[in-house]
């Protein structure tokens, strides 16, 4: 196959054409250090090793790139380094980011509890949920949020001091506490548990609409 053109497109690519049609986009820099130019011969095996080097420098490019903005788990690097590039290049570059020690799951999903668990007043199997959902092995998700986690009556009584208090006059404002507590993740016997210490609800109508007295 003769290379009979090589033109410049978005993104630091290359359009590479064979034989007079367009065959593929390639890293723009890799392409360059390959030594190929118009006029050659290339074959199949040549090609697809250069598409191959071309896929490794875009996938250690972009995770360069995704970690210099903010710390990935593992799972969701190499998730969004293969919208980038292939697959396997993918889990290459995320392997290759680990051996570095620019990626740490253990310390991710320490760091990611603790914002979770403590700064946000998740619950415990919210947060085991989201950290499931990064990738993070399950076992190390139950050892972190069990180590981390405090108990679900101190996190709600945080959050209704900081957030809540003032929306329990009401019947109306009580239900969307309610709601929203149970969206981070708390049980509804325990969410009842503490909302008792706020509310004189013997003296409130209503109360059995959201659960109170059940």
């Amino acid at each position: 196959m003769l290379i009979t053109a090589m033109e410049p497109r978005r993104k630091r690519l290359t359009a590479l054409f064979l034989d007079g049609e367009f065959a593929v986009k390639l890293d723009t820099e890799t392409l360059l250090q390959s030594g190929w130019r118009v006029g050659m011969e290339m074959d199949d095996e040549a090609l697809h090793q250069l598409i191959q080097r071309s896929d490794t420098h875009r996938a250690q490019e972009k995770a360069l790139y995704l970690l210099e903005h903010r710390s990935h788990s593992k799972k969701e690097l190499t998730e969004k380094i293969s919208r980038t590039a292939g697959r396997d290049a993918a889990e290459h570059a995320a392997q290759r980011m680990e051996e570095l020690g620019l990626i740490d799951d253990v310390q991710y999903a320490r760091r990611f509890a603790e914002e979770l668990l403590q700064r946000k007043c998740f619950a415990a199997r919210r947060a085991e949920y989201e950290l499931l959902q990064k990738g993070i092995d399950r076992e190390l998700v139950r050892t972190i949020v069990d180590e981390l986690a405090p108990e679900p009556e101190e996190s709600l009584r945080l959050l209704i001091e900081r957030k809540y208090r003032s929306a329990l006059s009401d019947e109306k404002g009580r239900r969307r506490v309610f709601a929203a507590l149970q969206r981070l993740g708390y049980r509804t016997e325990d969410i009842r548990s503490v909302l008792r210490n706020y509310i004189d609800y013997e003296n409130e109508d209503g109360m059995n609409g959201i659960g109170w007295n059940d």
